[in-house]
Order: C-alpha cells, then structure tokens, then sequence
C-alpha cells in the first residue's frame, strides 16, 4: 500500500505541475503530512542523485527527473506490475504455471504470490475465466476471447491517463511481444487507408483499437488465433477484414485468421463513422437520410426519447435533429461493442467530469435511460463520449449568447479606425461584438456603457472593462482583450452564483465532520443520507430523493474535482431548491478518490435555471486547491464557511 501511494503522489505532482502543500497531498491521498514526507523521500531515492519531487516553502511539486521515477517504479516491480507480470504468466502457459517457481522468478515469497493469486481471482469477475490452483500449479481456465479481454484490461490499467501509450502495453504484453516502431506505420496507415473509402476514423477509439490489434499480433504468434464464427458480414465488413489482413502481415509479419480479422474489422467499425453520416462533411439531406438508413429503428426511438427528456430535464438546446442521429450512431457502435467486451477507454474523461460537470450530468442522465431502453452497460469513459456529443451540440447553441459587447475608441486618421476595427473582428470575433466606434479625443466615457472598452489612448478613469491597445493590433493587444474578457465573464458568473448560495444554503444543512458520528463515514451512502436527514427536516426533500441519490451516485461518482462531490438525484422533485453542506477534515473516500467537500443539492421543478448557474459554478469555486484548502480549514461553522466561500468568490 505505501509503494502504491508513493506512485499516486508522484502522478498527482505530475499531472498538475504546481506546487502542492504536504496538507493537500495528504488530504488527496488520506494520510498524514509526516507520511508525505517520507513517500517524497522514497520517491528521490528511486533516481538519486537526481530528483524527482522538488521541495520548497510553497510545497511539493514535479522535479526534472519525475518521469524517471515513473519509469523506475514501474521498472522495479511495484504491486501492480507484479500482478501483471503473474497474469501474464498464467496467459502464456495453458498447463498452468509453478507458484513456487513464479515466487522465486519474482524476488517474492510464496504467501506473497497466494496474495497475489487472490488478487488475480479478483480481476477476474465478468471475465468468464476461473483461475484454477491444485497443489503447486495455478492455472486459468476460458475462451481464448474471454483471455484477450483480461489482457485489454491489464494494459487499461497501464494506462492510468487512458490515452494510448505504446510502453504501457509493451509491459503487459511483453517486451518481445510489440515491435518498437511497428504500430505507428500500421497505425497511419490503417487510418489513410479508411479515410481513402470515406470512413472517418475515431482518433480516440483507434488507440483502442490499435491495442486490440497488437493483443491479437501477440497471441496469433503464440499459436493462441481466434476461431471463425462463419458468419456472413457484408461487404464492408469484408473491405476493412482485407485491409487489417494485409497491413498485420506487411507491418507486424502476422497472417491473421478467419476469426481475428472478423473481430478486429467489428472492432474497427464501430470506432469510425462512415460515409454520409452528419458531421462527415455531405450534404445535410443526404447525411440525413444515409444516417436514417444505417441506424436501427430500435435504437434511434431510444435515443429520441431520452434525448427529448434530457432537453425537457436540463433545459438544455440539445433535441436538434442532427445531434440525435449523430448520437443514435454512437449508441449504435457502443451497442455492438458491448457485445464484444470491447469497451473505449476515454482520456478526456477526468477533465470532462471536473470543467464540465453539468453537461456530463446530462450524459449520465442519457446513459442511465439507453441502458434502461437497451440495457447498454453504464461506464464512465463511454458517458464521457457521449458527453463530448452533448457539449459539442451545446456550444453550437451557446457561442452567440457569450459574446461580450466592445467599443473601440481610436482617435486618429479616417481610415485608421476601420482597419482596427477590422482587425478586431477577424482575431476576436467569437470572443466579442463591436457595438460602437468612437474616433473623437474627448469622447464621453461615461455614457459608453458596451461591456468592454478597446482603446487606443488612455481613459481617465480605471476600471476592469478599459483594455490599452495599439491602433494596429498586437498578438499582445489580442491576448489582453481575451484576458479582461474572461475575467468578466467569471465574475458575473461568480457574482451570480453568492446570489444564488446565500438563497440555498442553510446553517441547519451544515455538517462539519463524518468520522465521529458514523462508523462507515467512508461509505457515500452513509453521508448522502446524514446530509438528506437535514433537508428531509426541513420539508424540502423526501426519503425517497435521498435513495435516488444514492442511485445516481451508483451510476457514475459525483466526484467531480480532487476535492468536491455534488450528489443528487435525477429529477428535480424537491419542494424547492436546497444544499446541503458537509465537511471532511481530513478526506473521506468517494468514488476511486478522496474528497473534503460533499454538497447535497436538491433541486425543484420550479427552479431549473438554478440548475446550471450552481451545479457548474459552485464546482468551479472549488476546482482550486488553495481554494478547497482555505474553506476546509477555517469553515468550523456555518457563518465560517459561508463567509471563506464569499471570500473565494470574490477573489
């Protein structure tokens, strides 16, 4: 367990690249700051005289060699790797393998290597392997195919940020079992070559893919081919099986069989999306009716319908025609590959969950109707796909109504102003609208009242809202304006937001503190339904909204920062709209990681706009650790918190 969270620490420091306090790292990692010290210690050591985790009087944060360490941890055996290179074994070696034998080959005892061996067993659920021990020999047992998805989930689990890392799958399967440079030419290549046949291939999906294809090289190679099923496939189907065929003999010198190109083409075409569909350039008509074509009715009445109630739930723009074929195609290859255990795994699933928590509450929300109407399995990196079509329909919908208007103010010669005006529109069109021009030296700057001021010469008074720019405007100049733009923006969404908490919160929904009143403080169940109990006094919520939270909890954790979970139920029956607030000093357990901050909202059929204004926003306020940090630590109280809450609002 500590080697494991000496590695958790070092990928926090690498991920974010800033400086952490020892406070934060341990509330992250629920130890004590002592503990942080040491793991940073034992981190260093891996690579001195180089170092890893630097320290200073702002914290921790990544050193020059922090990759190294990475690299060394992996290399020197961690928990994790071992298990790896166990199941490996077990993969290779039908008979089964020696467990005194394997003890030895990797430096660990044999109660160590039982150890291990339940751990396997516990991989090993929705497998369709058993993992079989009869005196010294261990052996699994199940299809080949059952085998491959182990291998898929070993090297997932290689790959923590979950994009395609061809080292990580090199020590699941084997230094020898992937050639250095094989996989980036096949790769390109695949992908020039369905792209020349109109196929648009999934950039993310293909990753996936391609680690399908190099699972499938390794076990062709051992002799371990999949059988054919015999089914007739279409000519599609047939096209990319001949493709995959001839690029796994030229690039990796595998011949694959009748069962492995029939698996990899299914793999492959569920991961594009074909010719005509909307989105791929064609014309809207026939992209239209080339998607009604291709999608089964079956599964476009059930996007139709949840779509159409997500829209009328959220008040969200998102039940436009193109986005629910678009989608309905989605749905279609996640469909076909959950019938093969093929699951995506999605690298923008941690950063979708935090910068946008509303829009993948609303995939959820998608998701948990499809597999109520098809019974298509709830994962959260396939959410988060479904999420990325619903933010892409969103900001369709949501780029006209951010436009902050501008006035230019430029004193000049007569053409000067047009040519900066113009220059405006082309480098910060989606950004701004000029409403107005002012070419006078004096003009009146109180009765300018655009949300910004461009202007070539100094106004006489401060403010936020006045940006200096050059009459011909700088790649400076640009940045700036974009700069006093986002700011505006976030303080009206703040300023709107410590409206809206003061009118929601309660000294009475306050709880400060799990541990002492609860011994399964760790279980979110349990919080979820002490932070109900206060609404439930209060006539807001009922019994049963709080068990619909914990249901939607079950369905994907409300986690949505390092430090915040927001539960809360699907559908919005409160009698109106409430939070709760409780506080964790030091963390608790949610979901795969740790939180301080648990804010029950109950949400009311009469106050939907509340909705977004507050889900997303009181997310924001705590995506900061200092931030996080400063409220935890001095909210002892009600008026405490609501008062550091203001402070950090308020910037």
């Amino acid at each position: 367990m500590t080697r494991a969270r000496q590695d958790r620490l070092l990928s926090l420091l690498v991920r974010d690249g800033d400086w952490s306090t020892a406070a934060t790292l341990a509330d992250a990692l629920g130890v004590t700051p002592r503990s942080i010290r040491s793991y940073v210690t034992a981190v260093n050591a891996r690579v001195a005289p180089g170092v890893a985790v630097e320290s200073g009087p702002h914290g921790y944060r990544a050193g020059p060699d922090a990759g190294i360490a990475v690299r060394a941890g992996t290399e020197s055996g961690t928990p994790r790797d071992r298990l790896h290179r166990l199941v490996r074994a077990l993969l290779d070696t039908p008979d089964g393998v020696d467990v005194f034998e394997t003890a030895d080959a990797l430096h660990v005892s044999s109660a160590t290597l039982d150890a291990d061996l339940a751990r396997v067993r516990g991989l090993l659920g929705g497998t369709e392997l058993t993992l079989e021990r009869s005196a010294s020999t261990a052996r699994l047992r199940g299809t080949e195919a059952a085998q491959r998805r182990l291998l898929s989930r070993l090297a997932h689990d290689e790959m923590d940020a979950g994009s395609f890392d061809l080292q990580a799958l090199r020590r699941t399967l084997g230094e020898e079992s992937v050639g250095q440079n094989a996989f980036g030419p096949f790769k390109t290549e695949l992908v020039s070559r369905l792209g020349e046949r109109g196929w648009f291939v999934n950039e993310l999906g293909m990753a996936d893919v391609v680690m399908h294809i190099a699972i499938a090289a390794d076990r062709v190679a051992q002799g371990r081919a999949l059988e054919g099923t015999g089914a007739a496939s279409g000519d599609s189907h047939a096209e990319v099986e001949r493709i995959l065929a001839e690029l796994a003999e030229r690039h990796l010198g595998v011949r694959l069989g009748a069962g492995d190109q029939q698996h990899l083409a299914t793999l492959v075409l569920t991961r594009i999306v074909a010719p005509g569909a909307p989105g791929s350039g064609s014309d809207l008509d026939t992209a239209r009716e080339g998607a009604h074509d291709r999608v089964e009715p079956e599964v476009e009445r059930a996007v139709r319908s949840v779509v159409q109630q997500a829209a009328a739930e959220f008040l969200v723009d998102i039940a436009h025609e193109d986005f629910i074929l678009r989608l309905a195609l989605h749905v279609q290859n996640l469909r076909l590959r959950a019938r093969e255990q093929a699951w995506s795994r999605n690298p923008l699933t941690r950063s979708l969950k935090a910068t946008y928590p509303m829009i993948f509450d609303v995939a959820v929300f998608i998701a948990n109707g499809l597999h109520e109407q098809l019974g298509i399995p709830l994962m959260d990196d396939e959410i988060a796909y479904i999420a990325m079509h619903v933010g892409g329909r969103l900001e369709r919908s949501r780029r006209a109504d951010q436009l902050l208007t501008a006035t230019i103010v430029c004193p000049g010669y007569y053409e000067l102003h047009e040519l900066l005006r113009s220059s405006v529109d082309r480098s910060l069109g989606q950004a701004i609208e000029v409403v107005g021009v002012e070419t006078r030296v004096d003009p009146d700057w109180v009765a300018i009242d655009s949300d910004l001021v461009l202007t070539t010469i100094d106004p006489p008074m401060p403010g936020d809202r006045f940006v200096r720019i050059q009459p011909f405007l700088t790649d400076a100049d640009v940045e700036r304006v974009q700069a006093a733009a986002g700011r505006l923006r976030r303080g009206r969404r703040l300023a709107r937001l410590r409206t809206e908490l003061e009118r929601y919160f309660s000294p009475d929904a306050f709880v400060r503190g799990f541990a002492d009143a609860h011994e399964d403080a760790g279980n979110a169940a349990s919080v979820i339904r002490r932070l109900g109990a206060t609404l439930v006094a209060q006539g807001v919520i009922d019994e049963d909204y709080i068990e619909r939270t914990i249901q939607r909890e079950e369905l994907s954790s409300t986690a949505f920062t390092d430090a915040l979970a927001v539960p809360h139920a699907i559908g919005m029956t409160a009698t109106r709209t409430a939070i709760a607030i409780g506080i964790a000093d030091p963390s608790i357990p949610w979901g795969d990681g740790r939180v301080q901050v648990v804010a029950l909202v109950a949400f009311s059929e009469t106050d939907r706009e509340a909705f977004q204004t507050v889900f997303e926003q009181f997310v924001e306020v705590f995506s900061e650790r200092d931030s996080v940090q400063r409220i935890v630590r001095r909210a002892v109280d009600f008026g405490g918190f609501l008062d550091e809450l203001v402070a950090v609002i308020d910037g």
